[in-house]
């Protein structure tokens, strides 16, 4: 499990973009990934999963 802050998230959209707290990297996440609702800022927990352009965040959950 890695741990992150949320950097951008659009509800409405459905999506957003988590930054690793160890790597500085940046993850796409997508709204079927995430267990808790979250938004700009929020300190995460997630794992990472190959998607189609790269790794995305899944199990996103409030740290």
């Amino acid at each position: 499990m890695s741990k992150g802050t949320v950097k951008f998230y659009d509800d409405y959209k459905g999506y957003g973009f988590i930054k690793d707290a160890e790597s500085s990297k940046e993850y796409f996440v997508h709204s079927t990934g995430i267990k808790d609702s979250i938004r700009e800022n929020d300190s995460v927990t997630f794992d990472l999963q190959e998607g189609r352009k790269g790794l995305n965040a899944v199990n996103v959950k409030l740290a």
